[in-house]
């Protein structure tokens, strides 16, 4: 039981999303694709507030804009065999409340939004280095270098006013696709990953008429962590990500982003099953609309099969 403990509590920070309610390629999960033993089950609950320079949709015509936004976030997932690989679900479901305020023409305008957010659904399989083990398995098993693929979808299911300037939900599905790589050194770990977020068409953009298209944005993220014998660790964390211009009827918007992001997280195991994770997170470069600052605590229970 106590072989199996450390690793299971270092290895399930994938769980935690950045909860800015942006197109979601400035996401900062530190040991995102970490080996947990299969049958393993997450329950997580966070809250935390997001607060700067957010542009929700690119295109539209809203300058200076400053929100400040609490949220609230649930999910759950679990680790299983698919073949001979290790493979694990999650779903995330954030819930948002704040005010945003911006100049819409010559005038200042502000509101409040609340809300559901579009949420997460993640599928991650170890391509290599990462096999269906049991938790006595696991606890035994060699840690090497773990190539892993993953998808995560965004269905539209956030609250969304076709009539609204501004909304947490997008009104469209998004499918990002990616590749990554962990690697364990002693007590630290390095990872990367990279990937390309989808849009498909949303054909009620504001003033609820106009057909919107937006191009893929490309994201790459960069963690290197250290874990403490008593399982507390630290990873600083970084990602990259350009693309996502836009087309309203057929007429391109000058909205193209390439953005850069950098953040911490600590990660504190506290009873047999629990911890919790502080992250932070700050736009370092901005060319459109993610200027802002995170900060996210997250409850995180852990069950593994007979322990």
């Amino acid at each position: 039981m106590n072989a199996v403990r450390p690793v299971v509590a270092a290895g399930i920070s994938w769980l935690t999303l950045a909860v800015a309610p942006a197109a979601g390629a400035q996401e900062l999960d530190a040991r995102h694709f970490s080996p947990a033993p299969i049958g393993t089950t997450f329950v997580i609950g966070g809250v935390g507030s997001s607060e700067g320079a957010v542009v929700f949709d690119p295109s539209l015509d809203i300058e200076n804009v400053h929100a400040d936004l609490d949220v609230v976030t649930t999910g759950f997932g679990r680790v299983f065999a698919l073949g001979q690989h290790q493979a694990r679900v999650l779903a995330v479901f954030p819930y948002a409340e704040g005010t945003i305020a911006g100049d819409v023409g010559l005038s200042r305008q502000a509101a409040p939004l609340s809300g559901l957010v579009d949420p997460r659904l993640k599928l991650a399989v170890g391509i290599r280095g990462a096999p269906s083990l049991t938790p006595e398995e696991f606890a035994s098993a060699p840690r090497g270098t773990i190539l892993s693929a993953g998808i995560t979808v965004v269905p539209p299911w956030g609250d969304y006013e076709p009539t609204q300037l501004v909304n947490l939900g997008y009104n469209r599905w998004a499918v990002k696709p990616e590749i990554g790589v962990l690697r364990p050194f002693g007590r630290w770990t390095v990872e990367g990953t990279f990937g390309a977020w989808l849009f498909s068409r949303n054909a009620e953009g504001y003033p609820g008429t106009a057909h919107k298209r937006q191009e893929p944005v490309l994201a790459a993220q960069a963690h290197v962590s250290y874990t403490w014998p008593s399982r507390v660790w630290l990873a600083l964390d970084a990602t990259r990500f350009a693309g996502g211009d836009t087309r309203v009827n057929g007429v391109s918007n000058p909205d193209y982003q390439e953005n850069s992001r950098l953040g911490v997280t600590l990660s504190i195991p506290f009873r047999a099953h629990d911890s919790l994770k502080l992250t932070y997170s700050e736009g370092a470069t901005t060319r459109r609309g993610n200027d802002f600052d995170s900060v996210m605590l997250t409850w995180q229970h852990v069950r593994v099969p007979g322990r």
